[in-house]
């Protein structure tokens, strides 16, 4: 199967690679030797009819992550498609479902062909767990054979990327048993394959049987998500012997996909000091070679819920301006319930402001062109004519209009005492006076 990779290490400049070209404003020949490297990825499944091109990597834009999907205890799909919309409309350039309540198999087909072509994620291990725990009784009974075959399922519907926690090993696991961590786990994927490796004493599948793994992924082209099983869960956690320990055993991971044309990208932290986020994502670049940087916060405080959303986004900024690459959003409801619909709103929004910041320091000029325009019309008082050129138009205009229509000249808040009037105002007197 020739993969992107693969075409790019022979020299080949794909279609999808000229798109992504174009959509950051780079060369096609910059995008096709960062691919060949693996520092850029562009997530597609050759299954996924219709699939938006999205790159994600080296010296293109932030991009962000709607997680969506039902629970055990709240399984309502009609709220799950209306967040699925919600995603699209506010600019979620991927989505992943995290389902682990009612008919998994409808539910990833009917939310993936509401994505509207959004790159689409999972991951698969939940259903491994949910259908051996309906099976057998206990969710670690399922064979490798099981969890494979899900895997497989999930790359025929047409998943883009799955989160594959290959990087903890059974030995990690053990050690982990015995550790004093504060919160020694809280991934549920992870913990899955971390309980089915103790409970039948062998080695993590996923670990075992990478090759097999990677040619699954390249048949279909599709991206492996590397998970961070032991991703700290507390701030006091950060960079301990488990965190640090997987990520050296998926930098290993890293290279052998590259070196058999997968497409690969690295899930990271988790909760940490503000202090530790830049080196945090220097280190994994550096161990990995530049691999796309895929990160959950990271949140700097283990106290803000329920505006983990705002605590993560500002973690989310300093990382991205470091060099992290996809952000996967928060909400409010992090750490305390299953989001409703405008709780997924305002997480993304969050995020996709904070993915702008960390833009304008790592893209420069590239991204600062509205930012510029905005200041410039608002120097002049035209606040209608700025509001096209925000983030989000429609929400700014109902907050420029909530105490009546306002075109032009100052708003609501200074009124008669803008600055800005008056600096006009001066300078105004000062050209007739001069005139004069």
């Amino acid at each position: 199967m020739t993969t992107l990779i693969r075409q790019a290490r022979s020299g080949t400049v794909t279609e999808e690679m000229k798109i992504v070209a174009q959509q950051e404003g780079v060369s096609p020949e910059k995008i096709r030797d960062r691919i060949a490297r693996g520092t850029v990825i562009i997530l597609r499944n050759l299954a996924h009819e219709g699939v938006k091109v999205k790159g994600v990597g080296q010296g293109l834009t932030t991009k962000v992550n709607v997680n969506v999907g039902t629970s055990s205890r709240v399984c309502d799909i009609k709220m799950e498609i209306e967040k699925v919309k919600i995603a699209v409309k506010y600019g979620a350039d991927t989505i992943m479902d995290l389902s682990t309540g009612g008919d998994l198999d409808y539910i990833r087909r009917i939310l993936l062909k509401e994505a509207e072509g959004l790159p689409f994620g999972t991951v698969p291990t939940y259903q491994v767990f949910i259908e051996s725990f309906k099976k057998y009784g206990s969710g670690i009974e399922f064979s490798v054979d099981d969890l494979f075959n899900v895997v497989e399922r999930h790359l025929k519907d047409g998943v883009d990327f799955m989160t594959i926690h290959a990087g903890v090993t059974k030995e990690l696991a053990k050690r982990l048993v015995e550790s004093d961590r504060v919160i020694p786990v809280v991934s549920r994927g992870g913990e899955f394959i971390i309980a089915w490796m103790l409970h039948h004493d062998r080695e993590n599948p996923y670990y075992e049987y990478f090759d097999y793994l990677l040619e699954l992924f390249a048949q279909y082209d599709a991206t492996i998500s590397l998970g961070d099983a032991l991703r700290p869960g507390s701030i006091f956690d950060a960079h301990d012997e488990f965190q640090v320990g997987e990520l050296l055993v998926v930098a290993r991971l890293v290279k052998r996909a590259r070196e058999k044309g997968v497409q690969v990208m690295v899930e990271g932290p988790g909760h940490m000091p503000l202090n530790e986020i830049v080196w945090d994502v220097k280190l994994m670049k550096k161990l990995t070679r530049g691999a796309p940087y895929y990160l959950l916060g990271p949140l700097p405080t283990d106290i803000a819920a329920p505006y983990d959303h705002i605590a993560s986004a500002i973690g989310a900024a300093i990382a991205a301006s470091a060099g992290a690459d996809l952000l996967c959003y928060l909400t409010p409801a992090e750490h305390l319930s299953l989001p409703t619909p405008e709780q997924v709103k305002e997480g993304l929004i969050a995020h996709k402001i904070a993915a702008h910041v960390a833009d304008i320091v790592k893209l420069g000029p590239r991204a600062r062109k509205n930012d510029f325009i905005v200041s410039k019309l608002r120097a002049e008082l035209k606040l209608s004519e700025t509001v096209k050129y925000l983030m989000y138009p429609e929400e700014a205009e109902k907050v420029l209009n909530q105490f009546g229509k306002v075109e032009e000249g100052p708003c609501t808040m200074c009124g008669s005492y803008c600055p800005i009037l008056h600096f006009i105002m001066s300078k105004r007197k000062l050209e007739e006076k001069e005139h004069k």
